[in-house]
């Protein structure tokens, strides 16, 4: 397997024909992206540049996490590129959803799985909330349990999002922290962990389908997702996941913590690489 090296070096910028892009790298917690001039980009624009500026890490003959979600498909789509092309051979993927495996697929990506790769050089994959620490909310696409599991068993975790998932705190964005849970009684176990950050303001929710339909949505494994919604950021994440991972029938929640590697930030003033 190739090895993988995450030293920051010069690049190009990402933006053609307009002024040059601010990309640095920092070890300092507090983060800021500096106004300059430079093109008003989408959503989708940042992403790419962030998911271009992760590809570069990607050396042939390793072994890859593939990550799930808008950004990380930008990703997957570079990879399959690059393998059309020559630039990159021998490559293998780990999917970490059915809906990655597909897109991978479609692109002529070779794929495995962990059973048969145990040991992955790197994983990239968005991410749904990073703070200072570059700790993570992930699983609003629904994956978490096969992310966390691929994106652990990996060398180098490279995180790629835009500047709006940036958080002073996990839980800060006010949108969902997920939980995969077994299906037999959720509703039990949906009490519990609003419970359990009654005093952080905490609304619990089954997650639908998202057909109009009242059904709820099924993720990969066969299990439900509460989504967790907290008016007041975590205060304590490890302590927090260790609380989650204690309740029977909880298979998985959406704090990864510890786990990045380097976090990159694509901001409409350029690409930042985040790393501890």
């Amino acid at each position: 397997m190739a090895s993988l090296s995450l030293h920051h070096t010069s690049a190009t910028p990402f933006f053609p024909r307009a002024a040059p892009l601010n990309l640095r790298t920092r070890t300092q917690k507090p983060f800021s992206i500096r106004s300059q001039s430079a093109p008003v980009l989408s959503q989708d624009e940042l992403k790419n540049l962030a998911a271009d500026k992760a590809v570069e890490s990607v050396k042939s003959g390793m072994i890859l996490g593939l990550g799930t979600g808008s950004t990380a498909a930008f990703v997957v789509d570079k990879l399959g590129q690059l393998l059309s092309t020559g630039q990159l051979s021998n490559i293998v993927g780990i999917p970490t959803s059915k809906r990655t495996q597909e897109q991978a697929a479609s692109l002529n990506i070779p794929l495995s799985t962990l059973d048969l790769h145990p040991h992955i050089d790197l994983a990239i994959d968005g991410a749904d909330e990073v703070d200072p620490n570059l700790d993570l909310v992930k699983g609003r696409g629904g994956a978490l349990l096969r992310e966390k599991m691929v994106e652990a068993a990996s060398s180098s975790f490279i995180v790629v999002a835009d500047d709006s998932k940036l958080v002073s705190g996990l839980g800060g964005s006010g949108l969902a922290m997920p939980v995969e849970v077994v299906q037999f009684c959720w509703k039990y176990n949906l009490v519990r962990l609003e419970g359990l950050f009654k005093e952080l303001g905490c609304e619990a929710k089954l997650r639908l389908a998202g057909d109009g339909s009242e059904k709820p949505y099924v993720t990969d494994n066969g299990n439900y997702i509460v989504d967790l919604y907290f008016k007041n950021p975590i205060k304590d994440g490890f302590a927090a996941g260790k609380e989650i991972s204690s309740m029977e029938g909880v298979v998985e929640h959406g704090l990864f913590l510890g786990m990045a590697t380097s976090v990159i930030i694509a901001g409409k003033t350029g690409v930042e690489v985040m790393t501890k």
